[in-house]
């Protein structure tokens, strides 16, 4: 007897978003963005990923990664990096740029504020509330990439190790990154079900994404040596 096969889920078309679209979304994203880094993330991972589907999850945890590694504030690469894939040069450009002006501006409000009034007793209160709020906001942020991120209980022991390592035994931050990394690539080899768990996002989706998991690199980010120079140069 034949099995019978299981109806393919339709995927509904997603358009690609318009340069417009994406610079009200990024000047949204300046003033939104609270929480520092792991906030910033956690808003653009449900905006980008779960809500607007501009980019699949996979693509998305695997960018931040990578700017996780590099110099400099990890949240604002990322952004400029999602900018760029949308919209080339000039998406990353906005990206970049709107991610911390509305910030900056709001930021001198706040110091202007607290210079002038914060010996003001109610205006030091609602000061000190903020701290209890932001601190809400980054555990939150944190819980919600780290389900995203850690898929089995071998990852999660993995991350609280490196969290032992950093905040009690003060070990650099590079011995953490590469000593996870040598862990990784040992488990992919030895214990392959709980290290590689990386999955497409579009293929399991009723609804398209625009840069998917599953499509290949766009044409624009497609390495070669004569851009490498171009672009050094």
């Amino acid at each position: 007897m034949r099995n019978a096969e299981s109806p393919s889920i339709p995927v509904t078309a997603r358009a690609h978003p318009s340069f417009a679209e994406a610079l009200r979304f990024w000047l949204k994203l300046g003033f939104i963005s609270f929480g520092g880094p792991a906030g910033q993330i956690a808003v653009m991972h449900a905006e980008l990923v779960d809500k607007r589907r501009w980019i699949g999850e996979q693509r998305f945890l695997h960018a931040l990664n990578y700017c996780m590694l590099l110099p400099g504030p990890e949240a604002q690469q990322l952004a400029i990096y999602v900018g760029w894939l949308l919209h080339r040069t000039w998406g990353g450009i906005a990206a970049g740029t709107l991610f911390v002006l509305p910030s900056a501006c709001l930021i001198w409000l706040l110091s202007v504020i607290y210079v002038s009034l914060g010996h003001v007793s109610w205006v030091a209160a609602a000061f000190g509330g903020l701290k209890p709020a932001v601190l809400a906001i980054v555990l939150g942020a944190v819980l919600r990439i780290g389900r995203k991120a850690l898929k089995n209980e071998v990852l999660w022991a993995v991350a609280g190790l490196a969290f032992v390592g950093i905040y009690y035994f003060a070990l650099p931050f590079p011995l953490i990154v590469f000593g996870a990394a040598a862990v990784g690539l040992i488990g992919g080899q030895l214990w392959r079900e709980k290290f590689v768990v990386v999955t497409g996002h579009g293929a399991n989706s009723s609804q398209a994404t625009n840069l998917s998991d599953d499509d290949g690199t766009p044409a624009h980010a497609k390495p070669s040596l004569a851009r490498a120079a171009r672009v050094g140069a």
